[in-house]
């Protein structure tokens, strides 16, 4: 994933784009960028590595020199950005967020003039921004150059573009993820994928962009230069697992659906009758928890946090390279509560069973401190598809997908003909597929949350949100 903040104002805006772009360290672990404008000193930008050390930390030594009326920042899982570009259109800075899915096919259309090259990583990859750039560089003006680029990636992409005069946000051709404007009492604007990061500086909520919408920024105001598109599909994800609990996307808070959510589970396991008698419900930090807090509020039984996790020295974005130091780190990170777990029975809530890559431990952890029971709930229906439009589940292949993994082992690749069934609990290739995780990991049972239950909870019109990981409809 990645996150984006910029701002614009007759005061200086350095700390506002500092603190700003670090309330998105949530959305990814690799890079961090930041760049500002002033008359005096020109653009100043820096990128640093922060797989191992917080963006926080990288920049405070250097707060000093971003000063400037005008800047940006970015959080990437992808390319260090921002990029600063130099064309027949001038001098802009820019980062972006998405997945292009069809870049080497773009790649070649552009070598097919001669004369044009891009910078290659140390992987033979181009840069994600700068192929945005080079599109963007193919028109006349900027406006035009974000649509025709928006036009012609496969995939999706939302770009910030900050020129010495202002910047450009443009929300993806179909509103994919979030952008969001705020305005200072002092007149200062900002924008931002996360609502919460400007709240915390004073700003308050002034406009949402439309799917395909670019809006330019300018120390005197904020103006549509190209109209939204009728049809949106914003990520279902946003609310269930990756958006941060304090932000609003398209009016509705993520801790309030995720609440709600976590109740329409409980309703409707009540309703079947298919609720196990338990002594505890809880969530699996740190997503998973309000869905369990609804759940239990809804089930009648109480809420309990049986194990937390240690993340003062470990942080979310400690990645060591060897996979058996990243096992034994994760189990570090477990610290049992024994009272609530020794002779109990507990049903965990988590955001979504993706890969599976740590139920076994989980489980294992919680039998040997002593559960009698372990009951799983998955607060999102199962996930068949690899996303194609963000970098939140993508992977090499769907295969890596636990549900896909499951399916193929009952029934091999006839099995996939039948998803739609698999995905539904009531089904009998449902209940198949239940069981068989439940013997795969040690679970007393298993439960996903229905498609229908995370659109009730959402609660915007469902034709608007992308659903596309759990049906495959696009």
């Amino acid at each position: 994933m990645g996150g984006y903040f910029g701002a614009i104002s007759h005061r200086d805006v350095g700390l506002d784009v500092f603190f700003g772009t670090d309330y998105h360290s949530h959305l990814g672990t690799r890079r961090g960028g930041m760049v500002v404008y002033g008359p005096e000193t020109g653009f100043v930008r820096e990128i640093h590595d922060i797989e191992n050390t917080p963006f926080r930390t990288k920049f405070e030594s250097a707060l000093h020199e971003f000063k400037g009326h005008i800047g940006m920042g970015c959080i990437s899982d992808t390319d260090p950005q921002p990029l600063l570009v130099r064309s027949h259109l001038g001098l802009y800075a820019i980062c972006t967020v998405g997945i292009i899915n069809n870049i080497d096919e773009l790649i070649d259309t552009y070598f097919s003039d001669h004369g044009h090259q891009f910078m290659a990583q140390s992987s033979g990859k181009v840069n994600v921004s700068e192929l945005v750039a080079a599109l963007i560089n193919m028109k006349e003006n900027l406006v035009e150059g974000i649509l025709y680029a928006q036009e012609m990636i496969k995939g999706s992409i939302t770009i910030l573009l900050m020129t010495p005069d202002g910047i450009l946000a443009a929300r993806d051709r179909l509103g994919r993820l979030p952008v969001l404007i705020g305005k200072h009492p002092d007149g200062s604007l900002c924008v931002s994928f996360e609502s919460f990061a400007y709240h915390k500086l004073g700003y308050e909520d002034a406009y949402e962009l439309g799917p395909r919408e670019i809006v330019a920024l300018t120390r005197n105001g904020y103006e549509t230069v190209s109209p939204p598109g009728k049809e949106m599909k914003i990520c279902g994800f946003l609310w269930t697992y990756y958006g941060y609990p304090n932000s609003n996307y398209e009016g509705v808070n993520v801790e309030v659906m995720r609440y709600r959510n976590g109740e329409i589970m409980a309703r409707d396991e009540v309703a079947q009758g298919r609720l196990p008698k338990v002594d505890y419900v809880a969530g699996v930090p740190d997503s998973g928890v309000p869905h369990a807090i609804g759940f239990a509020n809804r089930s009648g039984k109480p809420f309990a946090r049986p194990f937390v996790k240690y993340t003062p020295t470990w942080p979310r974005s400690f990645t060591p390279a060897n996979q058996e130091v990243r096992n034994q780190v994760a189990k570090m990170k477990q610290i049992p509560v024994s009272e609530l777990i020794q002779g109990k029975k507990l049903l965990f809530v988590d955001d979504s069973i993706v890969r599976g890559t740590q139920l076994r431990e989980t489980v294992d952890f919680l039998y040997e401190s002593g559960a009698e029971e372990v009951h799983m709930r998955s607060a999102c229906p199962p996930i068949m598809y690899s996303c194609k439009y963000l970098n939140f589940s993508r992977g090499n292949s769907d295969m890596e997908l636990l549900a896909r993994r499951v399916i193929q082992e009952l029934e091999g690749d006839e099995g996939h003909k039948h998803l739609d069934e698999y995905s539904d609990s009531s089904t009998e290739r449902g209940q198949c597929l239940l069981k068989s995780i439940c013997e795969k990991f040690g679970f007393d049972s298993l439960g996903y949350q229905s498609l229908d239950g995370v659109l009730e909870a959402i609660g915007i019109d469902r034709d608007k949100v992308c659903t596309y990981c759990w049906n495959g409809k696009e």
